[in-house]
């Protein structure tokens, strides 16, 4: 039992159930409970470093707002974290507390950033519902696309439903004053680690190497002496492939017989998910399979679904010693190990190489060391010479980390989306309203309390919103009405998804010049818009292929980059073309493609629905032909049947049409059978379908 007297004992019976390894708080948990903020009803902002056990201190005022009869929603920034929530708060539900992703129908909802927004938009009787708020990740307010989402969400939330409480979970803030004004709130600080955590730079020259991955070897090397795992940090996908094969290379020797057992059903496991997906393995899944046999897995967007979710859990199973990723891994999934190893401090944007923010680093060092299993974690920044090692030590280890500042009107796509949510919602009819709303968020609040902007904080801000809403106006996605500004048609359905303007405009554009859709083409105009998954190059092989191509249905590009890979891949995809027979002709990160395919699968739907709302009817059913097209990868003779019998697949129903032809009335459940992958159950779906 948890010994934590000042905790109601509902609540203490619900948590000892839920978390039995929890067996009393510790220091951190125990200065936010003491703090009283139970039983207070005002916001709160708890800031305690990543692996302190902040989500319980999310879920406690949770469970009591719950218990008194009210309704909590528990926001996260991605998808996966979501997942990851609802499954651990699901052992709530013994309790009589209803878990789930809305808060329609359930007491404790766990929302991303962006649907929270979406109810502040559209669903303000579930939003007026809500007691309390608890924001996971709260410090990506500072960050540059998901920051302006929350942050207007946080703003509209508290305009709507002022009651709501706020608990606000977070990283430490350097600027916390600031952030507990306009959050109104108070900031409960503590520094606890229940893992201790060594943070050093490494230099090559200390090993006699030049090589920054050498050093890496020696780093797995102790790991492996210790029985412990590595996370490795590096900046692109290529590398995070290069360094778990040169690694594995080098630790092959150090592998006993038991992990060599072990390592080789992981990597088999891995190669038999482009088979199930009815494509050889690509060369990156083979790459991946040879270093998952020594021990190292490489992590990036560029893999399938599926194997990501397996590296995941082997290595949580401790059936992998390193997994080599790229930094967006410190944010989606909680994958702790004993030692960090960060190679790359520098990141490519487009303006060049620049050094990762202090706060990433300390992000990525925070995944050292896991509760529970170490008892102290190590973070290792590795630089070339001593004297880079000197100057990273200054600036990382001992520097500060950022303050977090407002990305809402650095964002362009992010002030016109929310002025469009304020319009469409009817919060805000005028300039008048809409500066009134701007100066209630955090960049308001910023620029109102900065000595040196405080002056001319409105007439700038009013620059900006003027500058948006003649774009706006300009583009059909707003009007002006006797009554004030409204939404137009067009503007009401950018209002509803969750696409960016310059995605919604570019394609009303597209579809307003065309007579009939030009598939290659469309699919094109859809590769070049912000919203899509861009398929990427694996290396500097010749971009010929995908020129030519290109050429081949009239397609012309000067540059040949990612938006020309996607549109490429996407082609081959709805001609039924494997992940395998993609990469190899292309040389791209083929497993990504349905990913790609599902997302511009739906951009097709927004296509269509934006032709409904422009009045063009003329090409509505091919939109849907498409949309099929890419969301099953299929040409169009075969979408009836892919789309009537579920877990048919494009490859066993195009062998169906190849060896029956299209008419299968007088094919029995039998000589379906013959056919490799289908059994008597898939069988007697074929034949229903048929029938019917």
């Amino acid at each position: 039992m948890i010994k934590m007297e000042n905790l109601p004992d509902d609540i203490k019976t619900i948590i000892n159930g839920a978390y039995p390894y929890i067996k009393e708080f510790n220091p951190a948990q125990k200065a936010v409970i003491e703090s009283g903020y139970l039983d207070d009803s005002s916001n709160y902002i708890i800031c305690i470093p990543t692996a302190s056990g902040k989500t319980v201190l999310g879920v406690l005022p949770a469970l009591k707002t719950i218990l008194n009869g009210g309704k909590a929603v528990y926001a996260a920034p991605l998808l996966s974290i979501q997942n990851e929530k609802v499954k651990e708060f699901k052992a709530f539900e013994e309790y009589g507390i209803r878990v789930g992703k809305h808060p329609g129908s359930s007491d404790l909802s766990v929302m991303v950033f962006e649907s929270f927004d979406a109810l502040t938009r559209f669903s303000w009787d579930n939003l007026r519902d809500v007691d309390t708020l608890i924001i996971d990740e709260f410090h990506m307010i500072g960050e540059y696309t998901r920051g302006p989402t929350l942050e207007a969400a946080i703003t509209r939330a508290k305009i709507i439903n002022p009651s709501m409480r706020i608990i606000a979970l977070s990283a430490t803030l350097r600027n916390i004053e600031e952030i507990e004004g306009w959050l109104e709130g108070t900031c409960v600080e503590h520094d606890y680690r229940p893992v201790p955590l060594n943070k050093e730079v490494l230099d090559a020259e200390m090993f006699n190497t030049k090589n920054k991955n050498d050093v890496i070897v020696k780093v797995i090397e102790k790991a492996i002496k210790d029985k412990s795992q590595a996370l490795a940090f590096v900046s692109t996908r290529r590398f995070t492939e290069s360094l778990a094969t040169y690694v594995s290379g080098k630790i092959n020797k150090k592998i006993n017989v038991k992990q060599r057992e072990r390592f080789k059903e992981v990597a088999d496991k891995l190669l038999e998910v482009p088979k199930k997906k009815g494509s050889l393995p690509t060369t990156t899944c083979v790459k991946l399979a040879e270093a998952a046999e020594k021990g190292v897995a490489f992590h990036h967007a560029g893999l399938f679904n599926e194997q990501k979710e397996i590296i995941e859990d082997e290595f949580r199973k401790g059936n992998i010693l390193m997994i080599t990723a790229t930094p967006s891994l410190m944010y989606g999934v909680n994958l702790p190990s004993k030692t960090v190893v960060i190679r790359d401090h520098t990141r490519w944007t487009s303006n060049g190489p620049q050094p990762i923010p202090v706060f990433d680093y300390e992000q990525m060092s925070g995944r050292a060391g896991r509760p529970q299993y170490d008892d102290v974690g190590y973070s290792y920044l590795i630089a070339k010479t001593m004297d880079e090692a000197q100057n990273l030590q200054e600036f990382y280890v001992e520097g500060e980390i950022e303050l977090t500042n407002s990305k809402l009107v650095d964002n362009k796509d992010a002030i016109y989306r929310q002025i469009i949510a304020q319009i469409a919602s009817t919060l805000s009819k005028n300039l008048e309203d809409l500066t009134d709303f701007f100066g209630k968020t955090l960049y308001g609040y910023q620029m109102a309390n900065n000595p040196s902007m405080a002056l001319f904080a409105e007439d700038s801000l009013r620059y900006e919103l003027e500058n948006a809403l003649s774009f706006l106006l300009q583009n059909g996605i707003i009007r002006a009405t006797p009554e004030g500004l409204k939404t137009t048609d067009f503007g009401t359905l950018i209002a509803k998804s969750n696409y960016s303007v310059e995605t919604a405009v570019k394609i009303k554009e597209y579809i307003s010049d065309i007579s009939e859709i030009n598939v290659e083409e469309f699919i094109y105009a859809l590769s070049e818009t912000p919203d899509l998954p861009l398929i990427s190059f694996k290396g500097r092989k010749s971009k010929d292929p995908v020129r030519d191509k290109l050429a081949e249905a009239g397609l012309f590009a000067v540059d040949i980059g990612n938006p020309e890979a996607t549109t490429v891949s996407l082609i081959e995809w709805v001609n039924e073309r494997s992940e395998f027979e993609i990469e190899n002709k292309y040389n791209v990160y083929s497993a990504s493609t349905r990913r790609s395919a599902y997302e511009a699968s739906r951009l097709v739907r927004f296509a269509k629905n934006t032709a409904e709302v422009l009045g063009n009817y003329s090409n509505l059913k091919d939109f849907d032909i498409l949309s099929a097209r890419l969301y099953y990868g299929v040409k169009d003779d075969i979408i009836p049947l892919v789309v009537g019998v579920k877990r048919l697949g494009r490859k066993r129903a195009r062998n169906v049409v190849q060896i029956f032809g299209n008419d299968l009335s007088s094919v029995s459940e039998k000589e379906l059978q013959q056919i490799d992958g289908i059994g008597p159950k898939l069988a007697e779906k074929i034949k229903l379908f048929v029938d019917n």
